[in-house]
């Protein structure tokens, strides 16, 4: 059940709240995400309005832990890919190679992963980082399993062919020759 006048209540939290909290947050993250945290925050709020307190100032205090907490899971997120990429690396039966062709490898693997679209992350995540089935992972992202399958499979191939060494091109030499 919603607080009589919520919406007022909670336009004047905004108002009050907003600045203060995206500069809270833009000294913790980086300039381009702060506007989406702050969003995810005030949706949050929205959603769970019973849950904030009454007074400004609790109220306040309850968005910026609200913000603490987006900011640790966003964290996690990133460290969890980070892994992923480097899990992908690892292939069984792997000895070990050449140190240098194996960080080169691992560069080229970051750089290929942020290339990749969010949407082709999340897919390669949800199956080699956290093991879900293609059943579970369809499920947990509300489509059907053959989209699933379908998404997977585009996301590996934009993976592959980020990952493949791409031909340099040779300038040409032009002019006269002596």
């Amino acid at each position: 059940m919603r607080r009589p006048d919520a919406e007022n209540a909670f336009r004047e939290l905004f108002v009050a709240a907003y600045d203060d909290l995206l500069c809270f947050v833009e000294r913790r993250t980086p300039f381009a995400i702060a506007d989406d945290v702050v969003a995810e925050v005030f949706l949050t709020a929205w959603r769970r309005f019973d849950d904030v307190p009454d007074p400004l100032d609790d109220a306040r205090a309850w968005l910026f832990t609200a913000a603490h907490n987006v900011l640790r899971n966003r964290n996690r997120s990133q460290q969890r890919q980070q892994s992923l990429a480097l899990r992908i690396l690892r292939e069984p039966g792997d000895a070990g190679g050449a140190e240098a062709d194996s960080v080169a490898a691992r560069v080229d693997l970051v750089r290929s992963w942020h290339q990749l679209s969010a949407a082709d992350q999340e897919v390669l995540t949800l199956t080699v980082f956290e093991g879900l089935t293609g059943t579970q992972a369809a499920r947990l992202l509300g489509i059907s399993r053959p989209a699933f399958s379908l998404r997977l499979l585009r996301a590996r191939r934009r993976l592959h062919q980020l990952l493949r060494p791409h031909p340099t091109a040779h300038p040409t030499t032009t002019g006269a020759t002596t």
